[in-house]
C-alpha cells in the first residue's frame, strides 16, 4: 500500500514531512483517535476516520482507539457558539459500551487497543490539573476561531472548556502518539498534542486531518440533530436505500472518503458514467459495498434487490415487520396509528405526511388526515420510500 492511500481524502497534515520520515523508518506506529461517547450511535460521518485507522492497521501499525470518557464529561467546544451541558457519567459509560460494538465493524479487534482517558485523569489530583492549565495561556486559547467569536459577540466561555483541549493534548503524552488522525474542525486540539509532547521531551506526533463529511443533503455536516445522517447501525434497507438518495455529484465524495474500493477504479467509474452509464449502476456499487461492511453480503444483495422492486418496479418489499397495536377505542386516527407504529415521530409528524401524499394503506394513497382506522384489521402502512409496517390493530 502506497502513501498515496494513507493520503486518500486527507485534507491537511502537518508536517508531511515528518510523516514521510515516520513512514520510512519502519517503525510500527503508534496510530491515535479519540472519540467522545456523546451518543449513542455512530454514523457514516463518524467513519471517515475510522476507515483511515483501519489503511493504517492494514499496513501492520498499532492502533489506539481512545474513547474519550473524561473529556465527554466536560463536552468538546469545537464548532459550538455556546457552553455545552455535560453528560453525566452513566450516559457516557453506556454511549462507549455501544461506540466499542460497532468500531469493530471496521477494524480488527484483536489488533486494536481500545483505551479510556479516565484511566490516567481520575488520577490526576487538583494539583496536576492546575500545573496542566498553567501549561498554557488564556491568549493562545483564544486564538481558537470559536473561542474567539464566543469572546467577540460576548457569548460566555466557561473556564472548564479551556480545559478541553489541554487534556485531548494530554492523552497524546500518556500514549505517547506518533500520529493522530482527527476531523479538520479539530485541529487546534490535535496540535496541542505536539505542543505538551515537545514539553514533555517525546517525539512530536503528526497530525493527520480528515475532511468532515456532508450529510444526505450534500450540504451541512453528517449530523443525528440535523436529519442527514445514516446511522451504521440502521436496518439494511434503510441504509440501502439512504445511500441511493444522495446525489449523483456526492456520490464521489462517498466513494473517496467511505470506500475501500482503489482510487483507480473510482477513476474508472467516473469515466464510465462520463461517457454516458448511468450513475444509478455506480452507486449500487457503493450502497452494496457499505451495507454489507455494516451487515452482510447477503442482506446487501436482498436490500438492493428490495429497493429494485419496490422504487422500479412500485413492490413492496418481501419482508414487513410485523406488530400488534391494542387500543381501547373501536377506531384510531390514521396519525395516531403511524405514531404508534413507529413510523413517524409524532402524530402532527404523521399528519403532514399524509397532506404530502407520503401515507399508504395496502398500497393506497391516504389524502384525509383525519381517517379513522377501525380496530379488527390487518394491513400494511407504509410512510415515504422506506417505511412500512404490518399492523394488527386489535381493542380491548
Amino acid at each position: 500500500m502506497s502513501i498515496a492511500e494513507i493520503m486518500r481524502g486527507v485534507e491537511e497534515v502537518l508536517p508531511l514531512a515528518e510523516l514521510e520520515q515516520k513512514l520510512a523508518s519502519g517503525k510500527k506506529l503508534k496510530i491515535k483517535a479519540g472519540f467522545d461517547p456523546t451518543a449513542p450511535d455512530l454514523h457514516l460521518g463518524h467513519t471517515v476516520l475510522i476507515n483511515k485507522l483501519r489503511t493504517f492497521q492494514d499496513l501492520g501499525h498499532k492502533i489506539q482507539f481512545l474513547i474519550g470518557d473524561f473529556t465527554a464529561v466536560i463536552g468538546d467546544p469545537t464548532g459550538k457558539n455556546k457552553t455545552r451541558q455535560p453528560l453525566t457519567s452513566t450516559v457516557v459509560l453506556q454511549n462507549a459500551k455501544t461506540y466499542q460494538e460497532q468500531v469493530f465493524k471496521i477494524l480488527d479487534e484483536k489488533k486494536t487497543k481500545v483505551l479510556f482517558n479516565s484511566t490516567w485523569m481520575n488520577k490526576m489530583d487538583a494539583s496536576g490539573l492546575v500545573k496542566l492549565a498553567s501549561r498554557q495561556t488564556v491568549a493562545r486559547m483564544l486564538e481558537r476561531d470559536d473561542f474567539d467569536k464566543r469572546y467577540k459577540s460576548g457569548q460566555p466561555i466557561a473556564i472548564h472548556e479551556f480545559l478541553y483541549p489541554l487534556i485531548q493534548g494530554w492523552d497524546s503524552v500518556q500514549l505517547q502518539s506518533d500520529i493522530e488522525l482527527g476531523g479538520t474542525d479539530q485541529k487546534f486540539n490535535l496540535l496541542m498534542g505536539r505542543e505538551l509532547q515537545k514539553q514533555e521531551g517525546q517525539m512530536q506526533q503528526v497530525v493527520l486531518m480528515t475532511p468532515i463529511l456532508e450529510g444526505l443533503d450534500g450540504a451541512q455536516k453528517m449530523s443525528k440533530s440535523l436529519g442527514n445522517y445514516i446511522g451504521i447501525n440502521e436496518p439494511a434497507d434503510e441504509m440501502f436505500g439512504k445511500i441511493m438518495s444522495i446525489a449523483d455529484n456526492l456520490m464521489w465524495r462517498y466513494f473517496e472518503l467511505l470506500s475501500f474500493i482503489p482510487i483507480e477504479t473510482i477513476e474508472k467509474h467516473k469515466k464510465d458514467v462520463a461517457a454516458g452509464k448511468n450513475p444509478r449502476d455506480i452507486k449500487f456499487l457503493l450502497a452494496f459495498e457499505l451495507t454489507a461492511r455494516f451487515h452482510t453480503k447477503d442482506q446487501a444483495a436482498k436490500a438492493q434487490q428490495n429497493f429494485i422492486a419496490r422504487f422500479q418496479k412500485g413492490a413492496m418489499p418481501d419482508e414487513i415487520p410485523e406488530l400488534e397495536l391494542i387500543i381501547t377505542e373501536k377506531n384510531i386516527r390514521i396519525a395516531n396509528l403511524l405514531k404508534m407504529a413507529n413510523l413517524v415521530d409524532s402524530t402532527s409528524d404523521g399528519m403532514r405526511m399524509v397532506k404530502q401524499g407520503a401515507v399508504k394503506i395496502d398500497g393506497q394513497k391516504v389524502e384525509d388526515p383525519r381517517l379513522e382506522i377501525q380496530a379488527g384489521t390487518n394491513t400494511v402502512y407504509q410512510v415515504g420510500k422506506r417505511k412500512f409496517a404490518k399492523v394488527a390493530l386489535n381493542n380491548k
